[in-house]
């Protein structure tokens, strides 16, 4: 990239000269005579890097500096001045200016300092830059559908984006809580702080309580040196607990604390840390239930559930999949570096009749599977590989005759059915967990669950 550089100094001969020293490298120089032409440049065109002296007509350079600075803090302002104003100078660099360079100067100073505020700039450019993708991909608009559960979702998270109140988000899994959550953080006050993700299922219990809190040197064995946890790295931003519902109680202890108080201490130490980050919490389970079973504290629940959003899952939303496959067909699109095929009505009614245990990040895999399979203008039906288990049973089942079957003529209660479900799954699957809950469509943590709470 070519930068941009604005150099304001009165005086010809030095203007030649910085330009002369300068020619070397890959710049693109805007020149200024004066303070006031320097600063109808810099809101004509985008500067990458100002060097300017402080002895202007009309409007000096400390007034430029100050007009940069307010205008964007991040561009880096380079001082040019007279050996005998080094005072000045100083009070420039007070003021926010990257560097000084006196009257007469060598021809190295001035490109060393040149490089380092251009590398700065070039850095704070690409970070600018990948925080706006960031913030266009998790913005409400973005996440895609007009029905009206997903709107009704949206709308209840729109509403409570600009507060500091404690969010619980809940849905099954692949129906995208963190891509609300993160929208969620993008659209408040914090948005400027971290928003950081901690799978409470995906961390042992042993472990989770460090990641969280961080711990002191010699806190336990490996311990060595103090190590911040993500209530401390995520100060001013949001952290967002996913699967909060697999977080054991010891753990569930020290959150409350954190919601009532605002404190935490970090394992092995004394000493009182504050913690100034939202929480966005979410699961796939039924917390209340799992109150009732003593499995989740009541206090907490309450605590993080003072704005629930639910989000619906993908077969309570058919009308959307059109609209989401189109999205993804897209996103692929661009990543595969082909324009983008249509999807056939029949390839259409196929999404629109499937089960989607594994909701939106079940479609998504779909389509990009379909996108890979298709080589022309068009995905027809048959790009489309589902599930065939799951497809035929769909197809083939009609669930408004089996369900009075198994609750009127065999009187068998939902308990019982879903124990039956889990002993076939795990009996055909050769006790094998992690299989068997793929084939119930649940979560290995799910299933465990549930087989502890049917051997009670």
């Amino acid at each position: 990239m070519v930068a941009n550089v604005l150099l304001v100094e009165d005086e010809k001969r030095m203007r030649q000269v910085i330009v002369m020293q300068l020619s070397d490298l890959d710049l693109n120089i805007f020149e200024a005579v004066d303070g006031k032409q320097a600063i109808d440049i810099f809101e004509n065109e985008t500067i990458h890097l100002v060097i300017t002296d402080l002895k202007l007509p009309k409007i000096n350079g400390m007034e430029v500096l100050n007009f940069i600075k307010e205008k964007d803090p991040e561009t880096p302002v380079l001082i040019i001045t007279a050996y005998g104003s080094i005072e000045n100078a100083v009070k420039a660099i007070q003021k926010g200016a990257f560097d000084y360079v006196t009257k007469p100067f060598k021809e190295e100073r001035l490109l060393l300092s040149v490089k380092k505020a251009l590398k700065i700039s070039r850095l704070t450019y690409e970070v600018r830059h990948l925080r706006q993708q960031i913030e266009d991909r998790y913005t409400f608009e973005n996440i895609v559908g007009d029905s009206p559960s997903i709107c009704d979702a949206l709308k209840l998270a729109g509403s409570v984006s600009n507060t500091d109140t404690t969010v619980l988000i809940t849905g099954e899994s692949g129906t995208g809580k963190e891509l609300l959550s993160r929208a969620t953080h993008i659209n408040s006050p914090r948005s400027s702080g971290p928003f950081l993700t901690v799978n409470c299922a995906a961390i042992p219990s042993t472990l989770l309580e460090a990641e969280l809190f961080g711990y002191e040197k010699g806190a336990f064995t490996g311990a060595h040196k103090r190590t911040k946890g993500k209530f401390e790295i995520a100060a001013g931003g949001t952290i967002f607990l996913d699967e909060i519902g697999d977080m054991k109680l010891d753990v569930q202890a020290k959150i409350l604390r954190i919601l009532e108080t605002r404190e935490f201490e970090r394992l092995g130490g004394a000493k009182t840390v504050k913690a100034d980050v939202r929480i966005i919490a979410a699961t796939n389970k039924k917390l209340e239930e799992m109150v009732e079973e003593k499995l989740f504290r009541e206090d907490l629940f309450y605590r993080i559930n003072v704005f629930p959003v639910h989000i619906p899952s993908l077969r309570e939303r058919k009308e959307d999949i059109p609209k989401l496959s189109k999205h993804f067909i897209l996103e692929f699109s661009k990543a595969f570096g082909r324009k983008p095929p249509e999807l056939s009505d029949k390839a259409i009614n196929k999404l629109k009749q499937y089960p989607w245990k594994g909701n939106i990040r079940e479609l998504k895999n779909v389509l990009e599977r379909a996108m890979i399979l298709s080589k022309g203008s068009q995905i027809t039906s048959h790009h489309v590989l589902l599930n065939e288990a799951q497809e035929k049973a769909f197809e083939q089942i009609n669930m408004d005759r089996l369900i009075p079957m198994i609750i009127h003529d065999h009187g068998l209660s939902l308990d019982d059915l879903e124990s039956y479900c889990i002993n076939y799954a795990m009996k055909t699957l050769n006790n094998n967990v992690s299989k068997a809950a793929r084939f119930l469509g649940l979560s290995r943590a799910t299933l465990r669950y549930r087989l502890e709470k049917m051997n009670e």
